[in-house]
């Protein structure tokens, strides 16, 4: 057991988090699947696309297409000589003539420029239909280039792309119907505490509510995992093992909730000692200062692997919910291959006073007011898991600060930690 003697930084703390990875990248994690179902899904391979988008030339607009040497005037009267909508092919468009043209229809050979139909006024004859342009367009005018998107050969999606609506839209549009991902990362969890009670249960004098199991199940939930619910386990050294053990045969990570610190009734960190190895941390934060992170060894029946990892995190609900997002979420999506692990940060003020600095660096549960500051919620204690609910995100504030209104913060917005 490697144990740490001082407390580390948050940042120290995800390094090592980090350093111990070991992403998914063998033949037997990838799966194809329809593109319509990689929602959420972690792209294998780099995807290449084959065509050029859009595949020719095309009008950005309703109008009429024209050579741009037959409209110079800004008042050209022209016979209007074919109509062409989208997901049809006009003819070659004749010298001092001109096409209508529907928005996404192809550029007939000849033409150079699009006029938009507000610029254009329609005149119904007898001999046919005539159009006055009234606007000297230059060439290329409102002209999407075949190409201009996406070249046939480039690089749409590079491999580690965790694949969202957007993603999925522009895998369609150069026409793949199916992508390699990554399989769902395989995690266990299971809590511990003979004071949790399931809310469809009497709850006892002493007990609680186990609110910290629908927390993590939702947020492993979001980032798209495979998850088996042990469900709470008894304070006890034997039971805890016992379900260590069947854990780690067919899991790539184990999360607990509780029994990570070093009271008498903490049976976590001696069960993962004797099943695996453990670095027990004190990370400098607050709120979450236990944290535990380390391996269980798997038995010759399990997946293949010696190990399956290992992270502990607090009991208290708002700490558990921190450190999930700060450590667990990163942690997780660089297993899964995804490269760029680092939360969106914005900058913003402070409309409140904080003026009792703290040995550690907090996380400060915070709402965007209507003048685009910062409130902070009154009470900031580990256990109040109201303020993340009010919250719209954690103001990172290093050690020793003080903040006074009008302040600039560190904010990350829950809508960037929850993805």
């Amino acid at each position: 057991m490697t144990q740490k003697s001082s407390m580390l930084s948050a940042a120290e703390a995800l390094d090592v988090l980090l350093a111990a990875v070991r992403p998914l990248q063998h033949a037997a994690d990838v799966e194809q699947i329809p593109t319509l179902a990689a929602n959420g899904r972690v792209l294998a391979t780099a995807q290449v696309s084959q065509l050029n988008v859009p595949p020719a030339d095309n009008t950005q607009m309703d109008g009429y297409a024209v050579r741009a040497v037959d409209c110079s005037s800004a008042q050209a009267r022209l016979p209007v000589s074919q109509r062409i909508p989208a997901g049809h092919v006009g003819q070659m468009l004749q010298a001092g003539t001109a096409a209508r043209i529907f928005t996404g229809a192809m550029i007939p050979a000849g033409a150079d420029a699009v006029v938009m139909q507000e610029m254009c006024e329609l005149d119904k004859t007898a001999d046919g239909d005539m159009v006055l342009v009234k606007h000297a367009p230059a060439s290329g005018e409102w002209i999407r280039r075949a190409g201009e998107d996406i070249c046939s050969g480039s690089v749409i999606l590079p491999a580690g792309t965790r694949l969202r609506a957007q993603h999925l839209g522009l895998a369609a549009s150069v026409g793949l119907a199916s992508l390699p991902v990554l399989r769902k990362l395989r995690v266990a969890v299971f809590f511990t505490g003979d004071e949790l009670t399931m809310p469809d249960e009497p709850l006892k004098p002493g007990a609680i509510y186990n609110s910290n199991r629908f927390v993590l199940r939702g947020l492993l939930e979001n980032l798209g995992c495979e998850i088996t619910d042990y469900g709470i386990v008894p304070d006890a050294l034997d039971a805890t093992r016992e379900t260590l053990r069947r854990a780690a045969r067919q899991h790539d990570l184990i999360i607990t909730s509780g029994g990570v610190s070093v009271g008498e009734e903490d049976y976590v960190k001696p069960a993962v000692e004797a099943e695996g190895r453990l670095n027990m941390w004190q990370i400098a934060m607050k709120p979450g200062k236990p944290l535990a992170f380390g391996e269980v060894r798997r038995d010759a029946e399990g997946t293949p692997g010696t190990s399956a990892f290992f992270i502990g995190l607090p009991g208290n609900p708002v700490s558990s919910f921190v450190t999930f997002l700060l450590f667990v979420r990163p942690f997780i999506l660089r297993l899964q291959g995804v490269t760029d692990v680092a939360p969106q940060a914005m900058t913003m003020r402070a409309d409140f006073v904080w003026p009792k600095a703290d040995r550690r660096q907090e996380f400060l549960r915070a709402k965007i007011n209507q003048n685009g500051g910062l409130d902070l919620f009154p009470h900031q204690g580990s256990g109040v898991l109201t303020s993340v609910v009010w919250g719209d995100g954690l103001i990172d504030n290093p050690a020793g600060q003080t903040i006074a209104a009008g302040d600039r913060v560190r904010f990350l917005p829950f809508s960037a930690l929850l993805q």
